[in-house]
């Protein structure tokens, strides 16, 4: 009963229908990123939303829902958008997220990796989003910026405060290592690595855990996540 007071008391300051979180999810799409290493992003990604506890967090305050846009990037000027704004208020709203990963069609192919130019797209579509308590940007990748802006610098020219950037490399150290520098910023942000895409959809799941999850629940220990009604390994498909 307390645990449950509390959570209210932190969204007890938003009105009625006000949106809990604006989540931007970012997917790399550069030429390092093969076929079935997109569909591995876009299924998994897929995957982690359906999952038992994501669910739960999902669905806990519908009058305060969390808001998705997802779009997938590569070159500086190559981004390219999955899904627009959706706020998640019910299962049927979630489908609907879910089966627009499920049939996204790739943009590019060909293109370098120009994450600082991602981070700015992405800042940009809070701009014309939900008015929410929170603006994260999720952005995963398996290499360095090697084109246009690093992400560094874009920080130092842009304003991105109140946003915070969570960071998903996979791959090796040197990948991870980087988004520790270079990527991540604002308050609470984190890097939650997965060492081969094989790994991303069960990463992705902790990483959304950490995001959607309520302010005084954050403070506890994550939870094992569930696996969906469907198989584990279906987002592969």
């Amino acid at each position: 009963m307390i645990r449950s007071l509390a959570i209210l008391a932190c969204l007890a300051p938003m009105p009625v229908e006000a949106c809990r979180l604006a989540l931007v999810l970012a997917l790399d799409v550069s030429s390092s990123v093969d076929e079935a290493e997109y569909r591995l992003q876009t299924h998994g990604l897929a995957w982690a939303l359906e999952t038992d506890v994501i669910q739960s967090y999902l669905f806990q305050f519908p009058q305060a829902p969390v808001a998705v846009h997802v779009f997938e990037w590569s070159g500086r000027f190559r981004q390219s958008t999955i899904l627009d704004w959706t706020q998640i208020r019910s299962p049927g709203d979630l489908a609907f997220v879910t089966n627009a990963l499920r049939t996204a069609e790739r943009s590019e192919t060909e293109q370098p990796t120009a994450i600082g130019h991602a981070l700015g797209h992405a800042r940009r579509q809070f701009s014309r989003g939900p008015d929410c308590a929170r603006q994260v940007i999720d952005i995963s990748g398996d290499g360095l910026n090697n084109d246009g802006i690093r992400p560094d610098a874009l920080y130092e020219m842009t304003t991105f405060d109140p946003v915070t950037v969570n960071g998903l490399p996979v791959g090796d150290g040197e990948v991870a290592g980087y988004y520790y520098r270079e990527v991540i910023r604002g308050p609470g942000a984190f890097v939650e690595w997965a060492m081969s895409y094989e790994n991303f959809a069960a990463a992705m799941a902790r990483k959304l855990e950490r995001e959607i999850k309520p302010p005084e629940l954050s403070k506890k220990a994550p939870r094992n996540l569930k696996k969906a009604s469907n198989d584990q390994r279906a987002y592969e498909q």
